[in-house]
């Protein structure tokens, strides 16, 4: 991370909460976020990992704080948002990252799966959009940006209650957009196709352990482009679609996949 210090996408003078974001892409968010000048919040359960995200981004000049946060507990949420809220006196960006996957089809996903898949996935993008809300009325605005995912919007093997959970991203997404335009708040989703994060890594190990290589490149090969994204890679889409910029931009789903959605089907 390095401090930006262009006029163009900066986020100087605003405070951003992103979740789960400490580690993969809402580290690499935050880290982005926090090089163009905001004050970064980040939500996690993870402290140790979350510590060192605040140190790293401190290191490089920039800003942040880390809040021990279950995006699935309203009350927690609400807590630790108002907190935010008396301690910087604004709340501008709401970027909802946190999520979980399971894998299997619908006769493979139990109902404690089901459960904490929609836990997470969904309640918690409810849960901190709902705590964001009045906050950004407030001040006359802001932005919420969701992950959705590439499996909102086309089928894939094995991932129901995954698929379930980020199409209900993606319509919340509208609807929190139509519902607050005139209230200044902007509301937008990033679909990603595969992006390589420790995610993957620890994916692979687990389940082809001494084939890692032959998988990744596997994996790799889905996307027509013929490789995985990386995690800046989305950072710079959020960084975009949350600035100043992105003014013109609400109620509206951007796919970055590598041709993954148009070029397969």
């Amino acid at each position: 991370m390095s401090v930006n210090n262009s006029k163009l996408f900066s986020l100087s003078g605003k405070t951003a909460v992103i979740t789960g974001a400490s580690k993969g892409i809402g580290r690499s968010i935050a880290e982005v976020f926090a090089g163009h000048g905001a004050e970064v919040h980040i939500f996690d359960i993870n402290n140790d990992a979350g510590a060192e995200v605040v140190d790293g981004i401190e290191k490089q000049g920039g800003k942040a704080y880390y809040h021990h946060a279950d995006v699935g507990s309203q009350t927690k949420i609400h807590d630790v948002t108002n907190g935010v809220y008396r301690q910087s006196g604004r709340l501008d960006i709401l970027v909802n990252n946190a999520g979980i996957v399971h894998i299997g089809k619908l006769e493979e996903t139990s109902e404690a799966d089901f459960d904490r898949v929609y836990q997470v996935n969904v309640k918690g993008v409810y849960n901190c959009s709902h705590a964001a809300i009045g906050h950004m009325k407030k001040t006359g605005g802001g932005v919420i940006l969701n992950m959705a995912s590439v499996v909102a919007s086309v089928g894939i093997d094995d991932r129901f209650a995954y698929s379930m959970s980020k199409g209900a991203v993606l319509t919340m997404t509208y609807s929190i957009a139509k519902d607050y335009i005139r209230q200044g708040i902007r509301c937008n989703a990033i679909s990603p196709a595969r992006v390589h994060t420790p995610f993957v890594d620890g994916y692979l190990k687990q389940n082809y352990p001494g084939k890692e290589k032959e998988m990744f490149d596997k994996l790799s090969a889905t996307q027509p482009i013929g490789r995985m994204g990386q995690a800046e890679e989305i950072a710079h889409m959020a960084l975009y679609l949350c600035s100043d910029e992105a003014s013109f931009v609400t109620g509206s789903n951007f796919p970055i996949d590598g041709g993954f959605i148009t070029l397969n089907t």
